[in-house]
């Protein structure tokens, strides 16, 4: 049951803007929900906006009162922790709505789909244009944080979709990102 909240809000400086460093933040976060393997805190972004495009600064991790505090107990802040500032776990305010906070993949690169399909059925490139129109790229308006896969090493967006308002919430176990798309959180 997600009953309290935390906030990390990041801190710009001169070298490093608030987008960079949540994503650092987030990576690190991502990390210690897998190391602790945790899937009762959820996350949530205050300051989400699709126009103009944005996650805001602050990172809102949702759980029980000792959840959280179990999970702030360990260094997973070490690097970053110059740059950021943590509220006081509180509970979250009565009569807060719920939705769900999930993850959107998106097929953003027709070129990189054609090269896929090339290696992994042995097709031409005439075969992989035919099989994949440059109709299939989707250009998302979502926000997004920019991470690198800790297998592969290569870079990639992790869209952030909000779900609908309810007055209900669904408890539910959270992924390592602290994202579901059938969990709710507060949204306040």
């Amino acid at each position: 049951m997600t009953s309290h909240y935390v906030d990390i809000r990041v801190v710009p400086d001169l070298e490093t803007n608030a987008s960079q460093l949540l994503d650092a933040l987030y990576d690190r976060l991502h990390l210690a929900l897998v190391k602790q393997r945790r899937d009762d805190i959820g996350i949530s972004f205050p300051g989400y906006a699709t126009t103009p495009r944005s996650l805001g600064n602050v990172l809102r991790l949702h759980g029980s009162e000792q959840a959280l505090r179990d999970f702030l107990q360990e260094e997973w802040l070490k690097g970053v922790r110059d740059h950021v500032r943590l509220s006081d776990i509180a509970p979250v305010p009565a009569g807060a709505l719920q939705r769900t906070v999930q993850r959107r993949q998106f097929k953003t690169n027709a070129d990189r789909l054609r090269r896929r399909r090339m290696r992994r059925k042995g097709e031409t490139e005439q075969q992989a244009l035919e099989a994949i129109p440059q109709t299939v790229e989707r250009r998302p308006n979502l926000p997004y944080l920019h991470l690198r896969s800790r297998s592969t090493g290569q870079p990639f967006c992790l869209f952030i979709a909000m779900g609908p308002l309810t007055a209900t919430g669904n408890p539910g176990p959270f992924n390592s990102h602290g994202l579901s798309g059938t969990s709710t959180i507060p949204w306040f």
